[in-house]
C-alpha cells in the first residue's frame, strides 16, 4: 500500500463499516485525569484531528530549524525541548483513546524519532542545502508516524483494515530512529561502557514498542517481555564487540541497526505466530549482506 493510500483512508479509520470489537478497556485513575486534562486544552482548539496533525508537524519541523539557528550552547536544550513538544502534542493529537500502558508505547517513538533527527542534525554540514531537505523528511516521517501511532490507537479496541500498513510504517521508522540514535551514540566516541548503558537502554524501549504494536494488549504479556530483555542483551553484547572493533562508526551503526532490523522483524513474527521459513530467511540475507560490507570495510591494519 502506497503513502498516498495510506493517509487518504485516514479519515475513515474510525468509521470504518464492519468494526469487530476486541475489548473495552478500563481507564485508570491517572489516564482519566490525564484525559479530562486534555480534553480541556483540545476544546480551546478549534481543528480536526488531521488538522491537529499538521499544525503539530509543522510546529515541530520549525522547531527543530530553530535547533540549527540558535547559538551551539543551546542546541541540547533545543532538542529537549523538541521531544518534550513532541510527547505533549502527541498526546494531545491522540488524548481520545489513550490508556495505561499507551502513554508510553504511543508516545515514545514520536518522541525519539524527533530527538534523534535533531541530534542527527548537528552530524550534517552547517548549509541549508542539507538543512532544508532534512526538515522535510523529518516533516513527512512525523506526520506519517502520527498517522501511524492513531492506527494502533484504534486498533486497539477494534480491528481495523489499516493495521497491517500501520505495522509497515512504524516497523521501518522504529529502525530509522534506531539507526540515527546509535550513529549519534557512536559520533560522541564514548567509550565501550557508556556505549552498552545507552544502546541498551534504547533497544529495550523500542523493541519493547514494536513488539506490544503486534499485540496491542492493555497489559504486555510475559511473552513480550522476554522476547524484549532476549534480543536486547543480543544487542548489548554485540554493542560490546562493536565498540572496540576497527570499523568506522557510520559501519558501526549500520551493523546494529542491521542486526536490530532483523530480530525485531522476525519477533514481530513470532509474537503472532507466524514465524515461517521464507520470513526467517528473508531477514537472515539482510544481516549477511550488511555482515560482508561490514567486514570489507573493517581496518585491519596497525592492530
Amino acid at each position: 500500500m502506497s503513502f498516498k493510500t495510506f493517509f487518504s483512508k485516514f479519515q475513515r479509520v474510525k468509521t470504518t463499516e464492519g468494526m469487530t470489537e476486541r475489548k473495552i478497556k478500563k481507564p485508570t485513575l491517572v489516564s482519566r485525569f490525564n484525559k479530562e486534562t486534555i480534553s480541556l486544552v483540545i476544546k480551546q482548539i478549534p481543528l480536526t484531528k488531521r488538522q491537529l496533525f499538521v499544525a503539530s508537524t509543522l510546529l515541530l519541523t520549525t522547531i527543530l530549524v530553530l535547533t540549527q539557528i540558535v547559538p551551539s550552547d543551546y542546541r541540547y536544550i533545543c532538542v529537549i525541548a523538541l521531544s518534550i513538544s513532541t510527547y505533549i502534542l502527541g498526546a494531545i493529537c491522540l488524548h481520545e483513546d489513550l490508556q495505561g500502558i499507551e502513554w508510553f508505547t504511543l508516545l515514545i517513538l514520536p518522541t525519539l524519532y524527533s530527538a534523534a533527527v535533531a541530534l542527527f542534525y548537528f552530524l550534517l554540514p552547517v548549509r541549508w542545502l542539507t538543512r532544508i531537505p532534512i526538515a522535510m523528511l523529518y516533516a513527512f516521517g512525523l506526520y506519517a508516524l502520527l498517522l501511524t501511532e492513531n492506527i494502533y490507537n484504534v486498533a486497539a479496541n477494534r480491528t481495523i483494515a489499516l493495521l497491517r500498513a500501520a505495522h509497515s510504517v512504524g516497523f521501518l521508522l522504529s529502525f530509522i530512529t534506531y539507526f540515527l540514535l546509535v550513529q549519534t551514540i557512536f559520533a560522541f566516541r564514548f567509550g565501550p561502557f557508556p556505549n552498552i548503558l545507552g544502546i541498551g537502554i534504547l533497544s529495550f524501549i523500542l523493541i519493547f514498542q514494536s513488539l506490544w504494536a503486534m499485540e496491542l494488549e492493555e497489559k504486555a504479556s510475559e511473552r513480550l517481555i522476554s522476547v524484549t530483555v532476549a534480543l536486547t542483551a543480543v544487542l548489548v553484547q554485540l554493542t560490546w564487540i562493536l565498540s572496540l572493533w576497527p570499523v568506522p562508526r557510520m559501519m558501526a551503526a549500520l551493523f546494529i541497526a542491521s542486526v536490530f532490523y532483523s530480530l525485531v522483524g522476525m519477533a514481530q513474527q513470532y509474537i503472532v505466530e507466524k514465524m515461517y521459513k521464507k520470513t526467517v530467511i528473508e531477514f537472515f540475507l539482510v544481516c549477511i549482506v550488511i555482515s560482508v560490507i561490514f567486514l570489507a570495510t573493517t581496518r585491519w591494519r596497525g592492530i
